[in-house]
């Protein structure tokens, strides 16, 4: 049994990277895992600790179908609920749990995590005419889990530094409290045109809108029932500025991979209590809110990411070392470390990867 395992994280390990589409990529990790955990359809969502797991930051998808994602959003926007929603495995000690979809097949769920935190969501789904998931399916899904984080630290980092597309101005979403898209700016649907040439379902972007106005809202009304509890209370609209304050919002922070540069769709509710419309803004994002998923990706240091924040604000590798209270030795010492845990040639190469 353990060769299977092995044979399994083996081909996830060695699929090919950059070139492959999202498609032909999840249709890949479905057959890798198949023989080891068998299944009807795959997703596998990527983030990165300093975005939390939320939507996700990107994700593959194998015959996974567009109803079941339709039929959970509709139960969360009803109340009715997710049978087992995946912030919840945060909290078990085995992090995999088996929901049950709409048509009466299963879902079996493993987060993907390791000591710096949530990297992303594995997701298998039989039919329901299938044997249901079992203990033993779940143990061998979780002993997938570092062979998963591997390959979707890979697929990140495989690709350019550099944006390969250029920037659009940012767009504007709203959401109704019934969950009915409002406004699409025609900037919004640049994005929108563009994600779909870049091989994304057209069901999916629709999908994400829905579930971060959803969130927002969920983090509005969590905020106001903590304030209320302590007796705090306060009609002020979440603002961008503090934890609680920006409570409200919800988030994906998207790599280059699959995007053609860094990419931010956020969601905020534009009432004090988390019951009306939604804004979702879509756009690329300044270097300081790309910075934090860069260097979990990259897996840089406390100091080299300190290093690359002074540099992304233009700071001289010599106000660097003075600002740090470090020899010049050691800071160029560091920058030898980010370009080589990057792979950027020079400083300019480096920086690239922050353009707006």
């Amino acid at each position: 049994m353990k060769d299977g395992q092995e044979r399994a994280a083996h081909e996830l390990r060695a699929l090919p990277q950059g070139a492959v589409g999202v498609a032909e990529l999840g249709a890949a990790i479905s057959a890798a895992i198949g023989p080891w955990v068998p299944h009807d359809a795959l997703r596998l969502v990527g983030t990165s600790p300093a975005t939390g797991l939320g939507q996700g930051s990107f994700s593959f998808w194998h015959r996974y179908e567009e109803e079941l994602v339709r039929s959970l959003l509709a139960r969360r926007a009803t109340g009715h609920g997710d049978p087992c929603r995946p912030a919840a495995l945060a909290r078990r000690r085995v992090p995999a749990a088996v929901a049950r979809g709409a048509e009466g097949g299963g879902e079996l769920r493993v987060l993907l995590r390791d000591g710096r935190g949530v990297w992303g969501l594995l997701g298998l789904v039989r039919a329901g005419d299938a044997r249901p998931f079992c203990a033993d399916d779940v143990r061998r899904a979780v002993q997938l889990g570092p062979a998963l984080m591997t390959l979707l630290r890979r697929h990140v980092t495989a690709a350019p530094l550099a944006p390969t597309i250029p920037a659009l101005p940012a767009g504007l979403i709203t959401v109704s409290a019934g969950q009915a898209i409002r406004t699409v700016t025609p900037q919004a649907q640049a994005w929108l045109d563009r994600l779909g040439r870049q091989g994304t379902p057209g069901w999916l972007m629709p999908a994400v809108v829905a579930a971060l106005a959803l969130d927002a809202r969920a983090n509005v009304r969590r905020t106001v029932a903590l304030d209320t509890r302590a007796g705090v209370h306060s009609t002020a609209c979440p603002s961008a500025e503090g934890t609680a304050a920006g409570a409200g919002r919800s988030l994906v922070c998207a790599p280059p991979a699959g995007f053609g540069r860094w990419l931010m769709i956020e969601g905020q509710a534009l009432d004090a209590d988390g019951t009306g419309d939604v804004a979702v803004v879509i756009q690329s994002p300044a270097a300081a809110l790309v910075l934090p998923s860069f260097c979990d990706w990259y897996a840089l240091t406390p100091r080299e990411r300190q290093v690359l924040e002074l540099l992304c604000r233009g700071t001289a590798p010599k106000q660097v070392a003075r600002l740090l209270g470090l020899s010049a030795h050691t800071v160029h010492d560091h920058l030898k470390a980010l370009f080589r845990k990057t792979g950027a040639g020079g400083r300019d190469e480096l920086m690239a990867a922050f353009t707006a």
